[in-house]
């Protein structure tokens, strides 16, 4: 690695590190512009946070479009707290519409990765039999899976 790159490397960090932290002090705006950068290089948590930036308007205007796409594009690399995400909003409709089938897909992949709040969505889902074919076993065996 050359100095350029490894200097290149700690700004990135810098920058991610500063942002975090400006994100969990509630300074959206702040954290806005040190992770977008990082989201529009294909950072799965910087897209992740983008991501609730943009659905809630939290240091930027609402942007729905953008929300969605910054939410899937860290879902899709694995990101199981945007895959819960992504989830809802396929649930809710948020920002995208309405799908049960992708709901339940997204949720299977945070649920897969151990993402406790996923099961517990699915065992309802399940339990519910709203959005999904009713499966009182499989709500069942989730809600054991989460520690029910």
């Amino acid at each position: 690695m050359s100095d350029n790159e490894s200097m290149e490397m700690s700004d990135k960090d810098a920058a991610f590190s500063s942002g975090l932290a400006a994100f969990e002090a509630k300074n959206f705006s702040q954290a806005m512009r040190f992770l977008n950068p990082l989201a529009e290089q294909g950072d799965a948590e910087a897209l992740h946070r983008c991501a609730i930036m943009y659905q809630n308007g939290l240091g930027t205007v609402v942007n729905e479009q953008k929300a969605f796409e910054y939410m899937k594009a860290a879902a899709e690399q694995g990101h199981a707290v945007a895959q819960h995400g992504l989830g809802f909003m396929y649930m809710e409709g948020e920002c995208v519409e309405q799908s049960g089938e992708e709901a339940v897909k997204w949720f299977k992949k945070a649920a897969d990765q151990g993402l406790t709040g996923s099961m517990t969505t699915l065992a309802m889902l399940y339990d519910e039999g709203k959005i999904v074919e009713k499966d009182p076993e499989e709500a069942k065996r989730l809600y054991k899976l989460a520690g029910f």
